[in-house]
């Protein structure tokens, strides 16, 4: 089903007398043709991509905020491992929770009111952290900037593809996803550069100060939101929610539950590195959270970005559960440096281990999605509600800290990257990745069409 551009007011009509002969030159009542809806889009379509990608940079700052924040966190509240482990717990099971329900709004609603809606929840999480500064009110803010974060996310790519043209789809998600990265890398390096001021340095509750930003930029988000003419959005079959039958038929699917469960392992081995590796560095190598491990967080998620670039060069050579395979092996590697090699190594291995992650979660989902016929926009819902590991294993990690030691906590996470690399081997994907070598050797007419 095609997309169509959002519906102009109606122009204002003329009297017919007059409507049928030409006017004056200078008469004031001269009429002019209705405005029609897909010019002014693509009038406006630099800024509109522009106001997504945006919002795409939004996201990734304040979600990788979290993870140099955790140790400071500890410090102001003195906080138990454990407890900190709430932060990303209450920030990604709302993530979890609200994705199903985002894809409904977007249908009964539409992308404008949706777009108010996560830009409300964001401020109001936001603004609750600055005025309320305490380890309730965080745990409480977090869980609600994640509802709105959810829905962002959720609403975003088929805004993109309207706005763009399904022709330039490809192009514009791939520039949001280095939008995506560079924040994330930026985000750790602004944490640690406003950390280390003078004045500020050594403050309790200083960070709070990202909160009021982010507050005033969720307001300016928006006012945007209301100017701009974006247009209205008509999902596709692959975007919308899906039936209540639709759910029941797939998860009665062993597949569907074990790729889930795939998405599960991988959300919550990225969250669970991003979030602990600055106070792994602190507590085993006497680290600064705001200098070292700040650097090391910012490192993970540009390696990430870097990683994805490789993985999308690999995938044009072989196969992606052999891609996945690999990546999974020297991910294993890596978090095993980290946990166990000396200072300078773990500093190294934990950024490292991030670019062996980028593939992951692509991969993981194409393969989902290509092993069904039917109901993908229902199986994405469910492959998105997954990112409840983010929450899961974080919190787990820190509550065998709390009675064991981090090293111990963290090396929970060799188990979801274990899962990871046996996808390869039980995944059956309808339909494969094609690569050069395939190309070659398939005769154009023959080759099926990617779902």
């Amino acid at each position: 089903m095609r997309s169509r551009p959002a519906a102009a007011p109606p122009a204002r009509s003329c009297p017919a007398s007059r409507a049928s002969a030409s006017p004056p030159a200078n008469s004031p009542i001269a009429c002019s043709r209705s405005p029609d809806p897909g010019e002014t889009i693509v009038k406006h379509q630099p800024m509109i991509i522009s106001y997504i990608l945006l919002i795409w940079f939004a996201i990734s700052f304040i979600t990788n905020l979290i993870g140099p924040l955790m140790p400071i966190a500890i410090q102001d509240f003195k906080l138990s491992l454990t407890m900190a482990g709430f932060m990303p717990f209450s920030f990604f099971l709302a993530y979890g929770l609200i994705s199903i329900p985002g894809g409904l709004l977007i249908e009964v609603r539409g992308t404008r009111f949706t777009l108010f809606t996560a830009f409300a929840l964001n401020f109001i999480g936001a603004l609750a952290i600055a005025v309320m500064p305490g380890y309730v009110s965080v745990v409480a803010g977090l869980f609600v900037i994640g509802l709105g974060m959810a829905l962002l996310q959720v609403v975003i790519n088929p805004l993109m593809r309207t706005a763009g043209g399904e022709q330039h789809f490809a192009f514009f998600s791939v520039m949001a996803q280095l939008v995506f990265g560079l924040a994330s890398f930026l985000s750790p390096l602004a944490f640690r550069l406003y950390m280390q001021r003078p004045g500020v340095e050594g403050q309790p509750l200083a960070w709070l100060t990202f909160y009021w930003f982010f507050s005033a930029a969720f307001v300016l988000l928006a006012l945007l939101n209301y100017k701009l003419p974006l247009p209205a959005v008509e999902l596709k079959d692959d975007e919308r929610a899906g039936s209540r039958e639709a759910y029941r038929s797939l998860l009665r699917r062993r597949d569907v539950r074990l790729f889930f469960l795939a998405i599960v392992a991988y959300v919550g081995t990225e969250q669970s590195l991003a979030n602990w590796m600055s106070q792994f560095l602190h507590s085993y190598h006497g680290m600064s959270a705001t200098e070292q491990g700040a650097i090391a967080v910012s490192r993970f998620w540009g390696l990430m970005s870097l990683g994805c670039l490789a993985g999308l060069g690999l995938l044009k050579l072989i196969d992606s559960k052999w891609v996945l395979a690999i990546f999974s092996t020297l991910a294993i590697a890596c978090l095993a440096l980290a946990l166990f090699g000396s200072a300078d190594i773990s500093l190294l291995a934990f950024p490292a281990a991030g670019f062996f992650l980028s593939v992951m979660f692509s991969v993981i989902f194409s393969l989902g999605l290509n092993s069904v016929r039917q109901h993908h926009g229902a199986f994405s819902g469910i492959l998105c509600t997954g990112i409840l590991g983010g929450a899961i294993v974080p919190l787990l990690i820190g509550f065998i800290a709390d009675h064991w030691g981090l090293r111990v906590g963290l090396s929970l996470v060799f188990i979801p990257l274990l899962y990871i690399l046996s996808v390869g081997a039980w995944a059956r994907p309808l339909v494969r990745n094609q690569t050069v070598y395939s190309a070659k050797n398939t005769p154009a007419s023959n080759t099926p069409a990617s779902p």
